[in-house]
C-alpha cells in the first residue's frame, strides 16, 4: 500500500503562485508515476500534470500547460502560476504502479482563485 498526503492549498488572489506538496509513503518502490488531478464543484475529476518517480517525463493538462510545473525530489510539487478564477478545486495528489491505473489518492486540498 502507498499512502499519500498533500498540503500546500489556499486562498489566492488571481495571478498568484501556490506550491502543492505530495509526500508519499509505505511501498514507495512499487510507485510508477505520480500525477496531480483536480475536481472543481460540479465537474468530474480530471487531470492536471503527471510525473514519473524517477523526475522524468512531465505531462500537462493543456489547461496549465505553461503556467504549472510539476517535480519530484523528496516531495512530488506541484508550482501553479499565474493562477486563474477556474483553476479553484480540490487538488488531488495520485499514484500508480506499472500495470494499472492510478489506485492511490490522497485526501485532496482546496485551492481556490478569487478574481
Amino acid at each position: 500500500q502507498v499512502q499519500l498526503v498533500e498540503s500546500g492549498g489556499g486562498l489566492i488572489q488571481a495571478g498568484g503562485s501556490l506550491r502543492l506538496s505530495c509526500a508519499a509513503s509505505g511501498r514507495t518502490q512499487s510507485i510508477y508515476r505520480m500525477a496531480w488531478f483536480r475536481q472543481a464543484p460540479g465537474k468530474e475529476r480530471e487531470f492536471v500534470a503527471g510525473i514519473f518517480w524517477s523526475g522524468s517525463n512531465t505531462t500537462y493538462a493543456d489547461a496549465v500547460k505553461g503556467r504549472f510545473i510539476i517535480s519530484r525530489d523528496n516531495l512530488v510539487r506541484l508550482q501553479m502560476n499565474s493562477l486563474k478564477p477556474e483553476d479553484t478545486a480540490v487538488y488531488y495528489c495520485a499514484a500508480r504502479e506499472l500495470s494499472t491505473t492510478y489506485s492511490y489518492w490522497g485526501q485532496g486540498t482546496q485551492v481556490t482563485v478569487s478574481s
